[in-house]
């Protein structure tokens, strides 16, 4: 396992201070469930960060790792949904429970290549539509022009959440090194791409 550098800490605790500031300035005209969603998924950011800084990459030996990387694209996913489109929240609501469901038993009932589909398919999903909705409201003129860097973000956060899964699942894309030098400098880079694209 790689340790922990200071530079590595130092970029978290960035990263950590962007998700607080995400999370005491809130989102402007949210709805109640989209503040709520996003809440979750920038204050689970910022206790994976400060647990990585405390423990250091130890901690993503957990089984639990998988898990917390999914609810952060679910939760900033349904609140872009929540907030944009509206008419489809009941629906994304389903998707949500029922994926997370699906990933937290893929993670302890079944194994090899099967485990690897749902987290896929939930992580596709979720990232896509975080990643193409901003964009495409942006472009359309239903959102500000800045709002994009939301979308940005979300290619991030998927690149991220997909590398620490397949690494959990045994099916790594790139090896554990790579992926745990990487991670910090990623996860600061989506966190201030939310922010820009959320201030928007």
């Amino acid at each position: 396992m790689k340790k922990i550098s200071i530079l590595d800490r130092i970029l978290l605790l960035i990263t950590g201070l962007l998700a607080a500031y995400q999370i005491v300035v809130g989102m402007k005209n949210a709805g109640t469930l989209a503040i709520s969603a996003y809440t979750v998924a920038f204050g689970v950011l910022l206790v994976a960060g400060l647990l990585i800084i405390i423990l250091g990459f130890d901690v993503l030996d957990s089984p639990l790792v998988v898990i917390v990387s999914t609810i952060i694209p679910l939760s900033l996913s349904l609140g872009l949904v929540s907030q944009y489109l509206p008419s489809w929240q009941a629906a994304y609501i389903i998707f949500v429970v029922v994926g997370f469901l699906l990933v937290v038993y893929s993670r302890y009932k079944m194994e090899g290549a099967m485990a690897v589909i749902p987290l896929a398919s939930v992580h596709g999903i979720a990232g896509m539509t975080i990643f193409l909705l901003p964009i495409i409201f942006s472009i359309q003129g239903k959102a500000a022009n800045g709002f994009f860097w939301v979308g940005i973000g979300g290619a991030l956060i998927g690149i991220g959440g997909l590398l620490l899964a397949f690494l959990k699942s045994g099916k790594a894309i790139l090896s554990k090194k790579t992926i745990l030098t990487v991670l910090p400098g990623l996860l600061l880079l989506m966190a201030a791409a939310f922010m820009v694209g959320f201030a928007a």
